[in-house]
């Protein structure tokens, strides 16, 4: 067995004489933070059939892949006094298949689906550790924290995406009697089925080389894959290709195709053309020999989803632009077309920059990451021009042919967010469009797709966006059939992420998808260049008024210009594109700008400012917030914490375990008063008789 497998050698083996006892004993000393006991009855909260019926569709592609290679994986283990399990990344188990014996054993241990085995739930388990240590684990009888569990021994293997990224566990668990040395290896062998059934279906409209040193052994779990775009920029390995390469993930993001294969993307798809259906020899960075297989195919939408998506742009007359290959046809009339060009320069990077040095600082980092698909947040308080950048990296990207689709998540009611992202069939809903309706998504395909306020975006469905920056498919409503798509996303956001994702109010792994590169565009009292962006603001106002050559120019009194310095600008740009659009309608035949010309509530503004402070949207809701005195001690606070959790949820002690993020063990241990009532006889049964 491999020697980064964690494992005990057979039921013989104690935690003093196994060669693997430091590992073991990390882990039991994690369980020890967590406040168990190996006396602990284990903490049995098993999700409600409908919150488990949302993690189900949260891993719908996991579950896809999984399945079939679990079943095929319980007939070669077969009335051996073993099941199979499937978790999510955080040791939830979300499918089970094994001998009805057994499984009517591992029900009074939770072994079922909407049961959680990380470790500060069941202290040293194969599925918790092997998650904690990201590494395929063996826990074999004693060697578990809690005496409960000794009777199994579990063989686990952590699942990684194309990515890297962990998203779930496939485990072995039997009888510890019946323990077989085998069964890690066919654990192994079972994810790297699963993996890289996952690596094909990720990038099916790639370049795609397949390869081994031994023409045999492609075709087979042994062969290595390697996904590259057309212009041969390194997309994603799976575990073989990593080994044989000598690399890992993590490294190989820094390489093309041409430094690891010693070859162009040019090249080597003129070798495939002059070679169709045959293996290709290839040299490694390494100085070795592969034989290779070589597959393309190019992105491209149905020409039925084409023809829908020409129809959609045509009923919203325009808004959307339907298709890359449609994005540069000139519009109608030469007056169109030239709107067109002066939108296109005015969104450009270079317009942006006008001297205000934060200004100037995001735009040369945003520069740096153009057209590499790094995923760009923008951070910023409403009305700072977050659109107008995202515009310019698209003007400025190589996608500017494409089409730029902006989405305000904010401004769309909750009930209709799913149908405009992801579009529907004919059928889907009541009220559904004849022919159905293409979303967002599919009008952004071969551009870019600006989701702004992402932080307004339910719940739910940033599982299904996480799910199509990771698939690069979408899922229209009502509708079997996975669509490719081909987009770059910019979001952004005038909330705090971070202290949502604490909060359980926007997911953690999506955050991780999209901040690449996060920049803070500054409010506009904070700016240095504000005569500047005023006047070219006049400037474009003017081309907008279709005001004549022979005009005088729109400018600005020196006193108007300073009461504009001494302004909060509460409402940034948005404030101030609207006070000079109303001031440019009043203007005399000079053009100039006075008192006269200016609003009355921006002088109240003036005079009463109002005070500019950060969103409170972002504040807990349904959690009773605690203010700790000064000079309380920690572990008052946190009880104090506690009990308020508690309380707040009606004495259900496992609500406010979810809540709060931490096991119900936690919470009894920190609220001894808790203890008799909740871990007597029947605990974990009914939490809601509990009391605080």
């Amino acid at each position: 067995m491999r020697d980064d497998v964690r494992h005990v050698a057979g039921p013989s083996a104690t935690r003093e004489s196994s060669w693997l006892a430091p590992e073991i004993q990390k882990s039991h000393e994690r369980s020890e933070m967590y406040g168990l006991s190996a006396s602990t009855r284990p903490d049995y909260d098993v999700l409600p059939a409908s919150e488990l019926r949302l993690k189900l569709e949260q891993n719908r592609i996991l579950c896809a892949h999984a399945t079939p290679v679990m079943e095929t994986l319980h007939e070669q283990i077969v009335n051996t006094q073993s099941m199979i399990v499937l978790t999510d990344s955080q040791g939830l188990i979300l499918h089970s298949v094994g001998d009805d014996d057994f499984l009517r054993r591992a029900e009074k241990v939770a072994l079922r689906p909407g049961a959680n085995w990380a470790e500060d739930r069941q202290g040293t388990n194969a599925i918790g550790t092997a998650i904690a240590e990201r590494s395929p684990t063996v826990v074999h009888g004693d060697q578990h924290y809690l005496a409960a569990n000794r009777f199994l021994t579990c063989s686990s293997v952590p699942i990684v995406d194309p990515y890297g990224d962990l998203i779930g566990v496939l485990d072995v668990t039997g009888d510890h009697r019946s323990y077989h040395q085998h069964t890690m290896a066919l654990a192994r062998m079972s994810v790297q089925m699963i993996e890289n059934h996952l690596f094909m279906n990720t990038f099916r409209e790639t370049l795609q080389i397949a390869f081994h040193a031994r023409p045999e052994f492609l075709g087979t779990l042994m062969e290595g894959i390697a996904a590259f775009t057309s212009d041969g920029r390194f997309l994603a390995a799976n575990r073989s290709a990593q080994f044989q390469l000598g690399l890992p993930l993590s490294a190989l993001r820094a390489h093309t195709l041409s430094s690891l294969f010693g070859v162009g993307s040019a090249q080597l798809l003129e070798r495939l053309r002059a070679s169709p259906g045959q293996y290709i020899a290839l040299n490694l960075h390494t100085g070795a020999t592969v034989c290779a297989k070589v597959d393309f195919r190019r992105p491209a939408l149905p020409a039925s989803t084409a023809r829908a998506l020409q129809a959609d742009a045509a009923e919203h007359d325009g808004t959307a632009q339907p298709a890359p290959a449609a994005a540069n046809a000139p519009a109608t009339g030469t007056g169109a077309a030239t709107a067109h060009a002066r939108s296109t320069m005015l969104s450009r990077l270079a317009y942006l920059d006008t001297g205000d040095p934060q200004v100037s600082a995001v735009i040369g980092k945003v520069r740096k990451v153009i057209g590499k698909d790094v995923p760009i947040l923008i951070n910023g308080e409403t009305g700072t021009g977050k659109e107008l950048l995202a515009r310019a990296i698209h003007n400025d990207s190589p996608r500017h042919a494409g089409p730029f689709v902006a989405v305000n998540c904010a401004s769309i009611p909750e009930t209709l967010i799913e149908s405009e992202l992801f579009g529907y069939e004919e059928g889907a809903f009541t009220g559904a469009r004849r022919k159905g309706a293409v979303g967002k998504l599919l009008q952004a395909n071969g551009g870019t797709l600006f989701l702004d306020e992402i932080g307004d975006m339910p719940y739910p469905l940033q599982v299904r966006l996480l799910r199509v920056l990771q698939e690069r498919q979408v899922n229209p409503l009502g509708s079997a059939r996975s669509i490719p798509v081909d987009i770059v996303v910019v979001c952004a956001t005038h909330r705090d992420l971070r202290e949502m994702i604490a909060q359980n109010r926007f997911r953690e792994d999506l955050y991780y998808r999209l901040n690449g590169l996060v920049v803070k565009l500054p409010p506009l009292r904070e700016r240095t260049d504000l005569e500047a962006v005023v006047l070219k603001m006049l400037h474009h106002e003017s081309q907008q008024a279709g005001r004549a050559a022979t005009d005088a120019p729109l400018t600005v009194a020196d006193d108007v210009m300073t009461l504009f310095t001494q302004c909060t600008w509460p409402g940034n740009f948005r404030q101030l594109a609207n006070l000079l659009r109303t001031a440019a309608a009043m203007v005399d035949e000079d053009g100039e700008i006075r008192r006269e010309h200016l609003p009355d509530d921006f002088f109240d503004d003036l005079r009463n400012p109002r005070p500019c402070v950060a969103s409170s949207q972002g504040q807990p809701q349904g959690i009773a917030q605690v203010m700790p005195l000064r000079g309380a001690r920690l572990q008052d606070v946190e009880a104090q914490a506690i009990a308020a959790a508690v309380a707040q949820h009606g004495g259900n002690v496992s609500a406010a375990a979810r809540a709060l993020g931490v096991s119900r063990n936690t919470i009894y241990r920190k609220l001894p008063s808790l203890s008799n009532e909740g871990q007597g006889e029947g605990a974990g049964e009914d939490d809601n008789a509990v009391n605080s």
